[in-house]
């Protein structure tokens, strides 16, 4: 027995909702807003671990840019 497609039962939707209502919608009319001041960063896996949240993560950056910053810090090497 086939299962019934998603076309024929409503795609799931109640049949109080009716979709000819809704005019206007724009594709992406807040995703400029939306993703303002956002910089998504993909860290590795065992790294997430380490790391519950986005506080945590900036914390962490936040110390190591001061430790970086400091005078008798370690200049990054050139490699030749």
């Amino acid at each position: 027995m086939k299962k019934a497609s998603a076309v024929e039962d409503g795609g799931g939707l109640r049949k109080e909702y009716d979709l000819s209502k809704l005019k206007g919608g724009v594709r992406g009319k807040y995703y400029s807003r939306a993703t303002a001041g956002t910089n998504l960063v993909l860290i590795e896996p065992d790294l997430a671990n380490m790391f519950p949240d986005s506080e945590s993560v900036n914390r962490a950056l936040r110390v190591f840019a001061e430790a970086a910053q400091m005078p008798g810090a370690p200049k990054r090497r050139r490699s030749r």
